[in-house]
């Protein structure tokens, strides 16, 4: 994969975090945070793991290792949107400033339990990318038990919708 083409995918995953955000808004508050049994509790637990996953991820990226995910406990729709709305750009800035060269780099990190890692940043990139895809399908899956609504994120939605926008 190019710098482009992590582009692409960052600006796939800020487009579906995005819709999966709006499709949480009809939810009645103890719907949010219901415990519906999944990998984590809630949708809200879900959500914010994304969204704390995307913040670690820019930090280490940014040199920077992150000792503990910031607590789901005390966010609620409003600022897992907002926090969305400023971390999605903030990667895509990154990822527009990588040259094809910086992709092989090893970025080594401390992760949350202290341990030394080391990866090659395509790695990273791509797992994170991965990551917001497997817990959006559970949160979409979260918002069908619960008898919301739920929305389409698969990547050719994203695709289309860009073509038919470029078209216009």
């Amino acid at each position: 994969m190019t710098p482009a083409d992590f582009h692409l995918l960052f600006e796939y995953n800020a487009w579906a975090n995005h819709r999966v955000v709006e499709a949480c808004r009809p939810l009645a508050s103890d719907q949010f945070t219901r415990d519906l049994g999944s990998s984590f509790a809630s949708i809200r637990d879900t959500l914010a793991h994304i969204f704390a996953a995307e913040q670690i991820w820019l930090s280490r990226w940014r040199s920077q290792s992150p000792a503990a995910m910031p607590a789901a406990a005390t966010q609620d729709l409003a600022s897992l949107s907002a926090g969305f709305a400023r971390v999605d750009p903030e990667i895509l800035a990154y990822v527009s400033g990588l040259a094809p060269t910086d992709l092989e780099r090893v970025l080594e990190y401390r992760n949350l339990s202290g341990k030394p890692m080391a990866e090659p940043l395509w790695q990273t990139l791509q797992h994170l990318g991965n990551h917001g895809t497997y817990h959006r399908g559970q949160v979409i899956t979260m918002l069908r038990q619960l008898g919301a609504k739920a929305v389409q994120t698969d990547l050719i939605l994203f695709y289309r919708e860009r073509a038919k926008s470029a078209a216009a």
